[in-house]
């Protein structure tokens, strides 16, 4: 019975040995950010991973045209809003969602998801909130690595996600 506790606790330490290994690997390529807006007693936090271009095509190539995207890298990207907001003209409750896109040549769907924490690449449809249309335009100059930014507006603010040529852009509004 001891062998089989010490074999147990061997295996769960190489697993964690691994996974923290896997977690610095995964981060030194695509580190941790976190963008800010608080104007006017709103405050917005996003908390996303920024993957680098490294000569690829990125929109249309690496991120597909018409295909929900993490909005970042790693674990999925999470944004918190300190009250009710108004995006793109439709409304959302304070809370914190992971935020997802669908990044289209033109016009890209913003997603609000109601499940946080998990791995980037595990998007459930059925937690969205909320779904809207949201402009996406050319930027110079090339933005090598991914981020997010925020301009302050009379109502609100914009939200920024800029990544090689693209800029698509978030309107939100107090409540």
């Amino acid at each position: 019975m001891r062998r089989v506790l010490i074999i147990l606790a061997s295996i769960a330490a190489i697993l964690l040995i691994g996974f923290f290994v896997l977690r610095t690997l995964t981060k030194s390529s695509s580190p941790e950010a976190v963008a800010q807006f608080n104007n006017d007693g709103l405050t917005i936090t996003v908390n996303y991973c920024r993957p680098y271009k490294k000569g690829r095509v990125i929109f249309g190539g690496l991120v597909p045209y018409g295909k929900v995207w993490r909005t970042g890298a790693n674990e999925a990207t999470v944004i918190r809003f300190d009250q009710d907001v108004v995006i793109a003209g439709k409304p959302l409750k304070a809370g914190s969602y992971s935020l997802w896109t669908i990044p289209e040549q033109e016009k890209w769907t913003a997603i609000f998801n109601s499940e946080t924490g998990q791995w980037g690449t595990n998007y459930d449809q059925t937690k969205d909130v909320l779904r809207v249309p949201i402009d996406a335009q050319s930027h110079k100059p090339t933005a090598e690595q991914f981020y997010i930014d925020f301009m302050k507006k009379p109502d609100g603010a914009t939200m920024q996600l800029v990544w090689d040529e693209t800029e698509a852009v978030v309107p939100i509004q107090k409540q």
